[in-house]
């Protein structure tokens, strides 16, 4: 069975990469070609990208024309977007829609043959994921920065989610990805 993968960037903080925190701008100012080459070596390794309706549309909007080093990954992996309002995911080669439940649609992709899936992008999607609890491991991307505001890593929880530091690497840049897996 695959797992899911949420990634994420962070402030050190723990605020999300949100557009009007300013932590998207030290993301993309950040020069660090180790770092670039961890991250789209680990896109090569996803056997779908998962993201809902409002990340889909910025990135099918940006990938497909872009020459960012990631911009080969992004196109050529699969993509599921979810959304019960989309009718076509035509934008961006290699995407599907999933409209059902999301909880259901999540079991039927780990249950299919491949390679884990990575959900990242959109607040509101992680934190419904976090929610639902078909997370089964979390990949922080720290950022070396803090900005006091934007939207929390995890939402408001009805019990706390036990996790197990599994990995840590540190970049030059101050980049820190931090892998925790659930500790159930």
């Amino acid at each position: 069975m695959r797992k899911l993968i949420l990634g994420f960037y962070v402030s050190l903080d723990g605020k999300s990469a949100d557009a009007d925190n300013g932590i998207r701008d030290v993301m993309m100012s950040i020069d660090d070609p180790e770092q670039e080459k961890y991250f789209v070596d680990q896109l090569w390794d996803a056997g779908a990208f998962l993201m809902g309706r409002n990340t889909y549309e910025i990135m099918a909007g940006y990938w497909p024309n872009s020459d960012h080093p990631s911009a080969k990954a992004m196109n050529e992996i699969p993509k599921v977007v979810f959304s019960r309002t989309l009718t076509s995911a035509d934008e961006w080669p290699e995407t599907r829609i999933a409209s059902g439940d999301t909880a259901e649609e999540i079991a039927k992709l780990k249950a299919e043959p491949g390679k884990d899936l990575v959900a990242a992008g959109g607040t509101e999607f992680m934190h419904s994921l976090i929610k639902l609890g078909v997370v089964d491991e979390y990949r922080l991307w720290v950022l070396p920065a803090a900005t006091g505001k934007g939207a929390a890593l995890f939402p408001e929880l009805d019990q706390p989610v036990n996790l197990r530091l599994v990995k840590s690497t540190a970049f030059a840049s101050g980049v820190l990805e931090l892998v925790y897996t659930t500790a159930d």
